[in-house]
């Protein structure tokens, strides 16, 4: 049996409820292909780690892959490497 938790410390959470690695896994998935959607599972992963006093290293990590996702493709975009995908 566990003690109880001291005034103003947060249980932990229950087997099979932890929305943080959900998020912060679906963050990172979808910042390799969609960096906006990367963002918004990052987002959600951040303030439910913030909720339940977990680590949010999934999220940065989430930000992190997302950011040089846009940037890539911002360079790639901008020096013509998809000039060759037009409509015909």
């Amino acid at each position: 049996m566990t003690p109880p938790p001291y005034y103003g410390q947060q249980p932990p959470a229950a087997a099979g409820n932890d929305k943080v690695t959900l998020w912060g896994v679906l963050g990172i998935v979808f910042s390799l292909c969609c960096p906006i959607l990367g963002i918004v599972f990052s987002v959600l992963c951040l303030t439910e780690a913030k909720k339940v006093g977990k680590p949010p290293t999934l999220a940065y990590i989430g930000f992190a892959i997302a950011a040089l996702s846009l940037i890539g493709n911002a360079i790639a975009a901008f020096s013509g490497a998809y000039s060759g995908f037009t409509n015909s």
